[in-house]
């Protein structure tokens, strides 16, 4: 016996919560496709990713830009609720910032295709961007914040130029295999480090 009322309400709830549930799957696996394959992925290795047909990403997402798009602002979400998760779990402030910098960097990979993607949406490529920063620019805020409260790195590192910094590192692995930026960005970290007292 079913629990629909008899409008149906119900009904198209679950339809709405599944649908819901899909896009976000359906993006979850876009996101890791883009960060190994660029954002010129096939759609089908997508698709095979996210365990959906093809139709069902197109039904979505009528054109390779709103996927990216909204890949992106699901990354900025996800990056975006993970930072007071990260702070309140981890063992310390710093090793929360760490964590927190390194799924930024996955979303900064993805992103670096993004422009190319929106070739001419210049509009909808700065909405994005401002969009970015009014996210995630508080987050890594708390983060540097807690981590100089803990004593853990000195004071003054502005959270708009970590993010700057860390994205510029960022810049190039795409077109070299033997770049590494996190190697990199561990040593960016150990410069912010409050030296131990004499």
């Amino acid at each position: 016996m079913s629990a629909e009322s008899p409008s149906g309400k119900a009904s198209a709830r679950t339809k709405r919560a599944d649908a819901v549930r899909n896009q976000q799957a359906l993006l979850s696996a876009a996101a890791e496709v883009f960060v190994t394959s660029g954002v010129d992925a096939p759609i089908r290795q997508i698709a095979a990713k996210a365990g959906v047909g093809m139709g069902t990403i197109y039904r979505h997402f009528p054109t390779r830009a709103d996927l990216v798009t909204a890949v992106y602002r699901h990354q900025i979400e996800a990056c975006a609720e993970a930072g007071p998760s990260l702070l309140a779990d981890a063992d310390s402030p710093l090793e929360a910032l760490r964590q927190w910098i390194d799924l930024f960097v996955d979303f900064l990979v993805t992103k670096h295709g993004l422009a190319d993607a929106l070739q001419s949406d210049s509009s909808r490529f700065a909405a994005l961007h401002t969009y970015f920063l009014d996210r995630l620019e508080p987050v890594c805020a708390q983060l540097l914040g807690a981590a100089v409260d803990a004593g853990d790195i000195r004071p003054g590192t502005q959270p708009y130029e970590l993010m700057r910094g860390i994205g510029n590192l960022c810049i190039g692995r795409d077109s070299d295999p033997r770049y590494d930026p996190r190697r990199l960005i561990e040593l960016l970290l150990q410069g912010l480090r409050q030296p131990p007292p004499a």
